[in-house]
């Protein structure tokens, strides 16, 4: 691990300036961090502890949730108002890594993990352009059977590893940032980036800012909503296939609205609009599931051993709008 300088903050404006320095980083649970500085992969001049600040609340406000940055995941998931009108939320965070780890962590630092694939920590002999930009893509013509489908380039195929934001970009969460330059907003869908020709860049962060909380809007389709993970075991273990899903359907039986993410299969959290547009005005089938489904695979593309997470893909988000319409025709 390479030496670093280490300061504890207690208010957010001690910490947005400590986290303005020269290759700064913030420290909350410091389950990513803290294995990648081992790893030699991240190497950080300043490490800033936040978890002094008051952002641990989550509270009821107009319009929906506001959750701190600093709430800890089994907290998060545990929370009544969040299993009654977010349950995609809660069921996404209790799939997530371990029991200890969920006590641990913070959501924001669960938005901010790293997207990675199993070259990211080979520091010798494999290049990754995430680690060293435009040293190249090891993944692509490597062991690919975990990575990208979606929103892939020939830089970068890693898999975004997050449950958590995959529940809140489909359901239209906002995230509030802060930094030198003072407050903004940013929706949850579009905070995680591409990788294009800048994989190293993965999110919508400016320099030195913070997130600070996240808002989840109250809506017919959030309350109905559900997360189904597909993966190689069942505990402790990184999505195959995921889906994200939030349904609004009428006494009529008919889809008013409906929100779609996928995780597991693409290099952020995929808001699959695509699907959604296919249900709206439709009354729930497995025809209707399956056409959603199809209309959003049109742009995947497979590197080999990763084929088979177009069919995956597929038929987990199949299972899920079923099981969450109560079963369909």
């Amino acid at each position: 691990m390479h030496p670093f300088d280490y300061v504890r903050e207690t208010t957010a404006a001690e910490a947005v300036r400590a986290g303005a320095k020269p290759s700064a980083k913030f420290i909350a649970g410091g389950t990513n961090l803290v294995d990648l500085m081992k790893a030699n992969v991240e190497h950080p001049a300043h490490v800033v502890d936040i978890n002094h600040l008051s952002l641990a609340a989550i509270e009821d406000v107009e319009g929906g949730l506001r959750i701190g940055a600093l709430a800890r995941m089994a907290d998060v998931a545990a929370h009544p108002l969040v299993q009654k009108r977010f349950p995609a939320v809660s069921q996404a965070l209790l799939l997530s890594a371990s029991p200890q780890l969920r006590n641990a962590a913070s959501i924001g630092g669960n938005l901010m993990q790293r997207t990675r694939c199993p070259y990211f920590r080979e520091l010798i002999w494999m290049p990754c352009n995430k680690r060293n930009p435009g040293s190249g893509c090891a993944a692509i013509g490597g062991d690919n059977r975990m990575q990208a489908i979606l929103g892939t380039s020939e830089h970068c195929i890693a898999q975004h590893m997050s449950d958590f934001a995959v529940a809140v970009a489909a359901l239209d969460g906002v995230l509030t940032l802060r930094g030198p330059g003072g407050e903004r907003r940013v929706k949850a869908e579009s905070f995680h980036l591409l990788p294009g020709k800048t994989p190293h860049l993965e999110h919508d962060l400016k320099y030195g800012e913070l997130i600070v909380s996240l808002f989840l809007p109250d809506a017919a389709h959030a309350q109905r909503s559900s997360y189904l993970k597909v993966r190689d075991r069942t505990s402790y273990e990184f999505a195959l296939a995921s889906a994200a899903v939030g349904l609004h359907i009428d006494d009529g039986g008919v889809i008013r609205d409906s929100r779609i993410a996928f995780g597991g299969i693409a290099t952020k959290p995929w808001r699959a609009h695509f699907a959604e547009a296919v249900l709206i005005g439709q009354k729930p089938s497995a025809k209707i599931f399956r056409d959603a489904a199809e209309a959003e695979m049109k742009g995947a593309k497979g590197y080999g051993m990763n084929d088979y997470k177009i069919e995956l893909g597929k038929r987990t988000l199949v299972r899920a709008l079923t099981d969450l319409a109560g079963g369909a025709a």
